[in-house]
């Protein structure tokens, strides 16, 4: 499994529902409240064999109520 940190941006108002459906479909490992420029912070583990934009496509970005997203994805750590 890859850990990627996704963050999104949710049109005002609609940060909880977007929350809310994020752990619906059960995907997010961790899931925070930020400030700045995005309104949460994900962490997701995706399989090996999935492509890590088809999979965040089909999984997360079709929520009602994201405006924009940031992935970053990991490599192996020192």
């Amino acid at each position: 499994m890859k850990p990627v940190f996704l963050q999104l941006q949710c049109f005002p108002g609609k940060t909880y529902e977007v929350a809310a459906a994020l752990f619906e479909r059960e995907i997010v490992s961790e899931l925070y409240s930020t400030s700045g420029d995005y309104d949460l912070l994900m962490k997701i583990y995706i399989p090996e064999d999935q492509d890590i934009g088809k999979f965040i496509n089909d999984n997360v970005l079709d929520i009602q109520g994201i405006a924009r997203s940031l992935t970053t994805m990991t490599f192996t750590a020192f």
